[in-house]
This record gives C-alpha cells, sequence and structure tokens, in this order.
C-alpha cells in the first residue's frame, strides 16, 4: 500500500511538471528541469555587494567615464566572478572601448555561469550582431527568449529582427518585429524597426501607419525621421517630407541621417 501511494505521488508530480524535460521516478535524486535558471532566486551577500559595483560601472560608462568605468565592473567582477552582471557589465564597457575579444571573453564567461540569464545572452547576441555574426547572434536571441521569466523580450524580438533586417532578410525580419509587437505592442524600437521593413519592401503606407504609431509612444530620433522623410517622399506629400527635413537640421545637426537627407536633396 505503501508502495502504490508513493507511486501515485510521483506520477502527480509528473503530471504538473509539464514543462519540464522529464520526470525523476522514485529513488532517483535531482530536481525537476526548468528553463528560469537562476531568475527569481534570493540574491546572495556578495552577489548584492558586486552589484552595487555593476550599477556604478554602468553611471560612469554612460556619463563617458570610461576609465572610471572599468575600474568598478573590475571590482565587481573580483568581488563575485561568478556574477552575470558583473561580466555584462565589463563586456559592455569593453566592446564601447573596442576591446572585442576581452568584451567576448567576459560574454561567454558570463553564460558559462548562468546559461539560462536571457538578459547576458540579448546582450552578447546584439554584439554578435554588430560584428556581422549574424547566425550565432539569432541563437543567443532564440536562447534568450526561452526564460518564461525573461521580463522584456520584446528586446530580443526586436533585436533579432533588427539582426535580419541587416542580413537583407525582410520576411524573418518582420516576422520577429511582429511577435515583439505582441509582446508589447507600443514598444518603440520594434514600431521604427517595422516602418524601416515596409519602407524597404515598397510598402510606404504601411510603413507611413507603423511611424505614426511609433510618434504616438515616442519622441521622433534622426533615425525615424530620415524613414519618415523617405516615406513621404514615395507618398508623394512634399509638404510632410519637408517638415521632416526642417525637424532632422535643427533637431539632429550632426547626425548620418541628417548627412544623408541633404545628400538625396542634391541629387
Amino acid at each position: 500500500m505503501r508502495g502504490r501511494r508513493l507511486m501515485q505521488a510521483v506520477l502527480l508530480l509528473c503530471s504538473v511538471a509539464l514543462l519540464s524535460t522529464g520526470c525523476e521516478t522514485a529513488g532517483t535524486r535531482g530536481e525537476l528541469e526548468d528553463s528560469t535558471g537562476a531568475l527569481g532566486r534570493e540574491e546572495s551577500a556578495k552577489g548584492r555587494s558586486s552589484d552595487i559595483y555593476v550599477k556604478l560601472a554602468i553611471a560612469y560608462m554612460r556619463n563617458g567615464q570610461m576609465d572610471v568605468a572599468l575600474q568598478q565592473a573590475k571590482k565587481a567582477v573580483s568581488i563575485d566572478p561568478d556574477s552575470t552582471g558583473a561580466h555584462n557589465a565589463i563586456a559592455l564597457i569593453y566592446s564601447r572601448l573596442g576591446e572585442m575579444e576581452l568584451a567576448e571573453r567576459h560574454y561567454r564567461r558570463g553564460i558559462e555561469a548562468e546559461p539560462r540569464n536571457p538578459y547576458i545572452r540579448n546582450a552578447f547576441g546584439t554584439f554578435l550582431c554588430q560584428q556581422g555574426r549574424y547566425d550565432e547572434a539569432e541563437q543567443e536571441f532564440v536562447n534568450a527568449l526561452k526564460n518564461p521569466l525573461y521580463r522584456t523580450p520584446e528586446l530580443a524580438y526586436t533585436n533579432a529582427g533588427a539582426c535580419n533586417f541587416l542580413q537583407g532578410s525582410l520576411v524573418r525580419a518582420e516576422a520577429y518585429l511582429r511577435k515583439a509587437l505582441q509582446a508589447s505592442p507600443t514598444f518603440p524600437q520594434a514600431l521604427v524597426k517595422m516602418a524601416k521593413v515596409k519602407l524597404q519592401a515598397g510598402e510606404y503606407t504601411a510603413a507611413r501607419g507603423f511611424l505614426e504609431r511609433y510618434r504616438a509612444a515616442a519622441r521622433h530620433t534622426a533615425e525615424s525621421l530620415w524613414i519618415g522623410l523617405q516615406v513621404e517622399r514615395a507618398l508623394g506629400d512634399s509638404d510632410q517630407a519637408a517638415s521632416y527635413m526642417l525637424q532632422l537640421k535643427s533637431g539632429f545637426p550632426d547626425a548620418v541621417e541628417t548627412r544623408l537627407a541633404i545628400e538625396s536633396e542634391v541629387r
């Protein structure tokens, strides 16, 4: 009777663990596998101390003080060599400094420490895409999206879409961007990238629609204005095109997009 009850309990656990890769049988040790990794676990005192330096490193980096940012990131790694956040931060700083080999080494060390962490997977994917390693980058975005506790999947979907756009794969780019907008319908980066995809595909009215949705969610950037300028020229609205040009010249005089817009006028 006792054996039957034990087996019933095991079967009940198996029926509940639908997302696990398998079920332990009676008499075996170990935990059911999941795809959440360390997300949701309580952080250790060492981890909290390391996180303070990570935040300082990011703050200094944003302020342009790369030398101090690197010092703080190194302190974070020395306190907690297994901190994914610390390796993520120092990798980002090294990439900004042009130290690509060191950046990749720290990305990989962070992933080795916490393979299911979606944030470093997304960051590493972005890094790989910037290096033109598109297939590897897409796999990292996919890996990030496997974690059901990932709070911002729209980021990885958008980055995967942008990376496919760079490869010239408009169909795959749009598919990823639509998933991003399913996760967050007003996510500005996904909306402006969709406008760019539609512009490239020659679907100008659709591009205008995504740009209008973008403008309702965020302020114009040089990128969005340049897209809008091209769309309105294609649709024959010279007044709106002129408005975009004026906003580019006044708001973003040194931007690459402004230079492209001015050069396109001369042709």
